[in-house]
């Protein structure tokens, strides 16, 4: 087949994913888990139900599909977050605020069904493991420049400024997520 023809084909595809994505977030968002068909989905994406057995053969596949990309998204967007900041400190902060507003922003949109069913996959594991990664090697850059505190380990560190500002997720407003920041972050100061 012609170049042209496959990237076609190729482009219709992700779109046609995309939409099936979009349609079951947007379903379970409104009616909840267990109460979306893959008889619905086909209809909010508009397309037929075969052609939905195509890319995912439950509902469970297409939203584990809808999640993994979702941390993607998050993953990319901390890691540009801190590739934008210039200085040690700054890159760290940018990426503490960064992380708590993901975690604000991602609280209470879905019910508890759709939290149990996602947070038990291995890939929710693996994404916080790379935040606290990120935020480690960002405390041990800032240590180094004695930007932070170095009487504990930036391991210990960034498992604190991880569980603080997952908290973020239960805050009403932006306000008091960036008064969480500023009170972690508080509690990196060096220690004179």
């Amino acid at each position: 087949m012609p170049k042209l023809w496959n990237e076609t084909i190729e482009t219709h595809r992700r779109e046609v994913r995309h939409a099936i994505l979009a349609a079951t977030a947007a379903l379970v968002a409104e009616r909840g888990l267990l109460d979306v068909t893959m008889s619905q989905i086909a209809e909010q994406a508009g397309i037929g139900r075969a052609t939905l057995y195509k890319y995912f053969p439950d509902v469970e596949t297409i939203l584990r599909t809808w999640h993994a990309e979702q941390i993607a998204h998050h993953l990319a967007c901390l890691t540009e977050v801190r590739d934008q900041a210039v200085g040690p400190a700054r890159r760290l902060k940018a990426v503490l605020e960064a992380f708590a507003a993901i975690s604000h922003g991602s609280h209470g949109h879905f019910d508890t069904d759709l939290v149990a069913l996602l947070h038990r996959d291995e890939q929710v594991g693996h994404a916080q493991e790379r935040v606290a990664h990120m935020i480690r090697d960002l405390l041990a850059e800032a240590a180094a420049a004695g930007e932070v505190r170095v009487d504990v380990a930036p391991v210990e560190l960034a498992a604190y400024c991880v569980h603080a500002l997952a908290a973020a997720g239960t805050l009403p407003s932006g306000a008091a997520v960036r008064r969480l920041v500023a009170v972690t972050f508080a509690g990196l100061r060096p220690v004179t």
